[in-house]
């Protein structure tokens, strides 16, 4: 009697680690970086090139006072909080990464101090680096084909994760 019973323990207890080691999250490792919390807005910097050979660099938004977050959420969609430092929270957005999750797409429209307008500005957006406290993003003329005589703008978004609620 008492080697049925923990018999039927010792199967129950496999049973349940078997159904418990199946869970699957829907989520790649890059994507739970991407929602793994708010990312607040460290550093914007232009560069200007003329084909390869670098021209000059900018520093966008040093003045701003306003704290500016890129937020990611599990269900796909993001926001953005006083984007140009332009008070502003736009409706959320959606957002995906290409499929080798080398590439950024989110539609989020934002108001713009340089185009006077709105923009989307992260529409399709290069990851140069991504880790579980920062995140590095480019825009612009990123494309990998150039003339070598061809003027391109690459402006680059630097972000540092914030905690939540203490986490971290």
């Amino acid at each position: 009697m008492k080697s049925k019973r923990l018999l039927l323990i010792l199967m129950g207890l496999i049973v349940a680690l078997i159904i418990n080691s199946c869970k699957k999250n829907n989520q790649s490792p890059i994507q739970a970086l991407f929602t793994g919390g708010t990312w607040q807005l460290a550093s914007v910097t232009a560069a200007n090139y003329v084909g390869d050979q670098l021209i000059s660099t900018d520093t966008l938004n040093a003045q701003c006072d306003s704290i500016q977050d890129f937020t990611f959420y599990t269900n796909n969609t993001c926001t953005y909080t006083n984007f140009d430092c332009i008070a502003q929270t736009p409706p959320a957005a959606s957002w995906t990464l290409s499929s080798d999750q080398v590439f950024l797409q989110a539609n989020i429209v934002c108001k713009d101090t340089v185009a006077k307008d709105n923009s989307m500005p992260f529409s399709n957006a290069s990851i140069q680096n991504l880790g579980q406290f920062s995140l590095v993003l480019q825009t612009g003329d990123i494309q990998p084909n150039y003339s070598l005589t061809q003027h391109r703008r690459i402006i680059q978004w630097g972000f540092v994760r914030q905690k939540v609620n203490g986490a971290d």
